[in-house]
């Protein structure tokens, strides 16, 4: 189905689920979101190909043929690598391939002007934690995360496709921090088509944000001679060679590092643990460096 076709009004709601070896997952996430009034026109279901989750997603498509979703349309998500079909996450490339497909499918609905309700309780632990991290790359307001909690079912139980209202069962929302809501140039992310860009975007976006503060402590914290102390240290030297680089006594140039580790212990928050020479330069040799390559 085409996405404009699906959510002509932009009114949509789309249910993204992350499936295992137990689909009533699915089905009794779909039956509540129903039950509270939500629209669901689409429902995704991100699996991957193992013959248990296969089965699974069978049983899933057998009760949405039967026509108790009338108006949802079932949109099967595999989870493929680059060397293909993903049976399990055994690998970075297996876990980059569920980023993928979790990004993928969540800003598919984004960019369609659905609503997005995504259900991390089936499949793998990972498949939830990596649908949180697209959540909080991607998500809207409106959007949320549903956690299904079914009271006295275990794995291995008979298993129940729906439930009546009498049982107790509940979807809990999960808070979501949301990047979208940072400012303006956070929100650019949701415009990139690779998740893989987004984190190369954010790591750039951290580095420079590292320089800036780690030039504010040299420049304005620090006296010009702690800066030229500072930076020898940065370079591997001991306090007597520091000391005659700069003509001055193995004395005083301790003196100007006790001050310096004062203030770096105030720049760094009050750590509780001791602030000295090896946390100077491992806060820092990284910053005189790239100052050195300009």
């Amino acid at each position: 189905m085409n996405e404009s076709m699906a959510f002509k009004d932009g009114n949509g709601e789309v249910l993204i689920a992350t499936l295992g070896v137990e689909p009533q997952v699915v089905t009794i996430t779909l039956d509540r979101l129903l039950d509270r009034g939500c629209s669901i026109r689409e429902i995704t279901v991100v699996y991957t190909l193992s013959p248990g989750v296969e089965e699974a997603l069978a049983v899933i498509e057998a009760e949405c043929a039967k026509g108790l979703y009338p108006g949802v349309q079932l949109r099967k998500a595999p989870v493929v690598s680059a060397g293909g079909p993903v049976v399990d996450f055994c690998g970075e490339d297996e876990l980059r391939a569920l980023l993928r497909t979790l990004y993928k499918e969540v800003r598919r609905a984004r960019r369609s002007g659905a609503t997005v309700y995504l259900c991390i309780s089936g499949g793998r632990k990972v498949m939830g934690i990596i649908g949180m991290v697209v959540a909080q790359l991607l998500f809207g307001p409106k959007d949320c995360v549903w956690h299904l909690v079914t009271e006295g079912w275990h794995p291995g139980a008979e298993r129940r496709l729906h439930l009546s209202p009498a049982d107790r069962v509940w979807l809990v929302p999960v808070p979501v921090l949301r990047w979208a809501e940072a400012g303006t140039l956070v929100r650019t992310v949701a415009e990139l088509e690779d998740p893989a860009e987004v984190v190369a975007w954010y790591e750039r976006l951290s580095r420079e944000n590292r320089m800036k503060r780690e030039e504010e402590f040299i420049r304005y914290w620090l006296t010009k001679a702690e800066r030229e102390v500072v930076r020898l240290v940065c370079r591997g030297l001991d306090n007597t060679s520091v000391a005659k680089a700069l003509c001055k006594s193995e004395q005083t140039v301790a003196n100007q590092l006790c001050s310096v580790y004062e203030k770096l212990r105030e720049w760094l928050g009050y750590p509780e643990c001791s602030v000295d020479r090896s946390v100077l330069i491992a806060e820092f040799a990284p910053y005189f460096a790239q100052m050195e390559e300009k």
